[in-house]
Order: structure tokens, then sequence, then C-alpha cells
């Protein structure tokens, strides 16, 4: 069944329930279809230089965003899921990468976008032969930032994307009751995986929020839609802990959802307790989908693994592996990096994500990365544990660790820190030190109000490392 036959489903099936909720509009699942039915007819006249059409969607959230996407989808179009919020060049490195025949958007009008469908507007692109072809099973395609130097785009096949949200509907107890507040980019992962197609699978609300998701601001949302649950990223979270939240401001919450980027285990703590509302932690790979879920108050622990996923832990420390992951939602390739994603994946189909971690009574405990270790005179630094020890320091309020050069142009562990008044580098090493070794402990700090972070809540390692630029500290 294709992913424009799954919605046709669930509009029969629940044809007057309230489906969408976004900034410009709101409709129930009978006038979703038949907008969205409206919007094929105008796409089924984008020429194609193959068999099936490539259109772009880069647009921030909206009901206008939802339309389009299905649109596409009835069309027997692909959809090319881009961040809104990527720069002109990343754009047009990825409209001609990808070979798109059209781009909807929402940004200011181009000498060359006409009107399309309410709420966006259009390029049409001028090909011709393919640099890349679609492999035959593809339908739909999202971004993920790569080792190449360049966005890498996943193909998905319809049945991967449907394995995702039933999957994550099942496993995370989603009824037709649940009103979802969904706070991240449609195009990402988290968003697309959690409250986009399992929403409608079983029936429930979906409440769109773009712009800058500010506490306030979501916090009358939160209110205004009664929402059951709350999609966002560690960043809001952690917006919400420092302005002092209350129960009253999330009575109709039942759980929130993180991930993206790491979430804070005070952060996790704090809310729970201000709001009473746990925070679900999702582990998910942009190449294989949704892995694990849990609402425990353990830190550590990143859940059970959801149906359809099975996790291995590879190495010769059976407690402490290199993480391998199979799962019914897996990516089929990159379109524009041909055989770097099959290289990753051995022959029981399990992917290597460069994690490390272990299974502790079912849960996924993740300790650090692979593949991203510093190399401090032939000895192997993790970042991920430098950067645990050094942010339980009393006072250390956020801390990214990464490699920089030092003065001789060798590898150097660097530390980028905001710290509460009062706090000193030289007394954030010494207390690193109790619980390092010593080629450990940050040899380069910068200390910063905030950190630099994108939209999803990660660090913006380009940035940071330009701190260390005008040599040591």
């Amino acid at each position: 069944m294709s992913l424009a036959a799954d919605f046709e489903r669930c509009a029969d099936l629940y044809a007057d329930n309230v489906a969408l909720c976004g900034p410009d509009s709101s409709v129930d699942y009978h006038e979703l279809r038949e907008n969205s039915l409206r919007a094929a007819e105008w796409l089924s006249g984008t020429r194609s230089a193959d068999d099936r059409s490539r259109i772009g969607l880069a647009a921030r959230n909206s009901s206008a965003w939802v339309i389009a996407y299905l649109g596409i989808l009835h069309a027997g179009a692909v959809p090319f899921l881009i961040d809104a919020s990527v720069g002109d060049s990343e754009l047009d490195r990825i409209l001609d990468d990808c070979s798109l025949d059209l781009l909807l958007h929402d940004r200011d009008a181009a000498h060359d976008s006409i009107h399309a469908l309410p709420g966006l507007t259009a390029i049409h692109r001028h090909l011709g032969e393919r640099r890349h072809l679609l492999h035959p099973d593809t339908e739909v395609c999202r971004f993920t930032s790569g080792t190449t130097g360049k966005p890498n785009c996943l193909e998905f096949s319809g049945r991967a994307v449907h394995a995702a949200a039933e999957n994550w509907a099942t496993g995370t107890g989603m009824t037709a009751d649940d009103r979802i507040l969904c706070c991240a980019g449609l195009s990402n992962g988290l968003a697309f995986n959690t409250s986009l197609l399992s929403t409608f699978l079983v029936g429930a609300q979906l409440h769109l929020s773009h712009g800058l998701p500010t506490s306030g601001r979501i916090r009358r949302l939160v209110a205004g839609a009664q929402a059951t649950r709350l999609v966002a990223f560690p960043a809001l979270y952690d917006s919400f802990v420092r302005t002092g939240s209350s129960r009253a401001d999330f009575a109709s919450v039942r759980v929130a959802i993180s991930s993206g980027a790491p979430l804070r285990a005070d952060t996790k703590r704090q809310f729970t307790e201000l709001t009473g509302v746990p925070i679900g932690n999702y582990y998910g790979v942009a190449e294989v989908g949704p892995l694990t879920y849990s609402t425990t108050s353990a830190a550590e622990s990143l859940g059970c693994p959801l149906p359809g996923v099975n996790i291995e832990t590879r190495g010769s420390d059976a407690q402490d592996g290199a993480v391998h992951v199979r799962s019914a939602s897996m990516a089929t390739r990159y379109l524009n990096a041909p055989g770097l994603l099959e290289s990753r994946i051995d022959g029981n189909g399990h992917y290597a994500t460069g994690d490390r971690g272990r299974m502790v009574e079912g849960q996924l405990v993740l300790t650090g990365r692979s593949n991203r270790m510093i190399n401090v005179g032939g000895r192997k630094v993790d970042p991920v544990e430098v950067g645990n020890a050094v942010s339980s320091v009393p006072g250390v309020e956020h801390a990214v660790v990464l490699e920089v050069p030092d003065q001789h142009g060798e590898p150097a562990v660097a530390a980028v820190l905001v710290l509460r008044e009062g706090l000193g580098a030289d007394e954030v090493r010494l207390r690193a030190r109790e619980s390092l070794a010593a080629h450990k402990v940050p040899t380069l700090i910068r200390v910063v109000d905030a950190i630099p972070t994108t939209v999803i809540g990660k660090p913006v390692l380009h940035e940071l490392r330009s701190l260390f630029d005008a040599g040591p500290s």
C-alpha cells in the first residue's frame, strides 16, 4: 500500500475528526483529503525528466506544508523534505545535487517564483539528464548532514515510512484522543516520525507551531490546543526549566517527547518535578528511524527497542560495544552518495550507528561515540565521556567538548562552557581531574554566555572551533 493510499484509508476512517490545526487553518480529515487532492491536480502538471517528478518542500510548519506533502504523494511524485532554515547556497546545492523539478517554499518570492498553492510559492527547474536515479521503491526523501561535506539525501520506501509511524504509535500508546503539539520542523526526523503519519494512522489531532518556540508562546499553544503530547527539541525544555514552568501550564499534557540532541539529565528531572509531566526520551538515527523510547526517570536510559527494532552491541567488552541496529523503517540508500549507506550495513541488515553503548535489562544506555574519538598523543579520548565529567561539575550550565588543533597543530581536547557566575575555567579543570585521566582533561577552554546551536538544538561546531583560532586560553 502506498503512502497516499495510507492517508486515504485514514480519511475514510476518521472523516469528521479534526485532523490538523496550524497557524493558518484547521481542517478535519475529510477537508484535509479534499485540499490535498486539489493540490495534487496542480502538482500533476509538473514536468519531469523521468517517470516521477521530484518536488522539494522547504517551508515552516503549517497546514499548507501538510497539504502540499500529501498533494505530492497523491500526484505520484516524490517529496524531498528540506529544512526550512537552510541557507540559499545550501538550498541551491540540494536542488542541483538531487535534480529537483520544482521547489515549494514560503520564503520571500524570488524573481522566478510563481504562485502555487495557498501559503506556498514555487520555483520550476529546467533540467537535463538526472545525475542520480531514484530507487523504484522510493516514496519520500529526507536529508541528514553527512560526512561527505554535503547534505546526504535519504531515500525511503513507503513501507519504511509506514513502519516508522505505526511502530511509534504502537510502541508509545498513541490513540485517537491524543492532541499532538509539534514544535519541531516536519522535515526533521523527530517530527516526521512522531507527529505526521503516526497521528493520522490513529485518527488523532496534529497541532503545529512555527516561528521562534519561546517558552511563553508554547505554553499558550499547549493551553489553546489542550495538547496531550508535546514534541520539541531539548533546548525548549531547558527554557521551560529556566523560566519556572508549573503543572498548571501543562495540565492537559501526558508526555513530552524529546530528541535530536542530548537532553540534559538535570533538565529532564527538573521539568518533571516542576510540571508533573514525564519526558519521553526518543533515540533515533536518521538512516534507520525511531529506535527506542522511554519515560523512565533514569537519565542514562534511552528505553527499550520499539516494535520492529533490533539492537546489538558488539566488541571485545560485551557490556560496552559498538551499537548496531536493524529496523523496519530503514532508508534504502543515499540518493546522492551511491554505495555509502550500503557500506554501513552488514549482511544481517544491521546499520553501524557510530555510537557505543550497552543493553541493561533490555534498555539501551549510550556511553559514547566510537568514530569521533580524539587522538591525543596516540591515546583515544571520547568527547562524550569528557563532556559528562565536565558537565557534572557544580556551576557548569552547559559544556561542549570537541577536538581543535593546539599551537603545534596537534589534536587537543577543547571545551566551550557556559558557567554560573563565580566559577572559572581553572576551577573546572581542577574538578574534572577528579574523574578524568590527565590526558582527557580539556587543555583549551572558552567560556561563553550561550552555546550557538542549530534549529534542532545541536551545537554549531564550526562556530565553536572558531573560538580557538586566537590560540590557547
